[in-house]
């Protein structure tokens, strides 16, 4: 099972469905670790020392940080963009699929946009 940590403005009817549809699920929230202000850069080296991947909607700037930290040579344990226009069911079940299909390990350093 993947290990997430979802971004500042991250939907929460959709934390809120996979949590439904999967509670076992091993997701945090940035609030929930103390990083509720945290700049974007701070998040993704947080989820790497922590080997989680990032959920987010932000395609804006944190694709770019991502890849960034990758041509630095740090580590970046994945990035999973989700379009904030994608339907809520489909963004659950699209990672859900990936949640319990993959492992941890095949995302290091890849930025997914979803939907697939």
């Amino acid at each position: 099972m993947l290990r997430l940590l979802s971004d500042e403005n991250f939907n929460g009817d959709i934390v809120r469905g996979l949590f439904l549809r999967q509670p076992d699920l091993d997701l945090l929230r940035v609030q929930d670790v103390g990083l509720r202000e945290a700049d974007d850069p701070t998040i993704l080296n947080w989820a790497a020392q922590n080997d989680r991947i990032v959920l987010s909607h932000d395609r804006a700037t944190m694709p770019d940080l991502a890849y960034e930290q990758l041509r630095d040579q740090e580590q970046m344990s994945g990035l999973f963009i989700i379009n904030d226009r994608m339907p809520v069911r489909q963004a659950i079940d699209e990672l859900l699929v990936l949640v319990n299909c993959s492992e941890q390990s095949e995302w290091k350093g890849v930025v997914l946009y979803l939907p697939l």
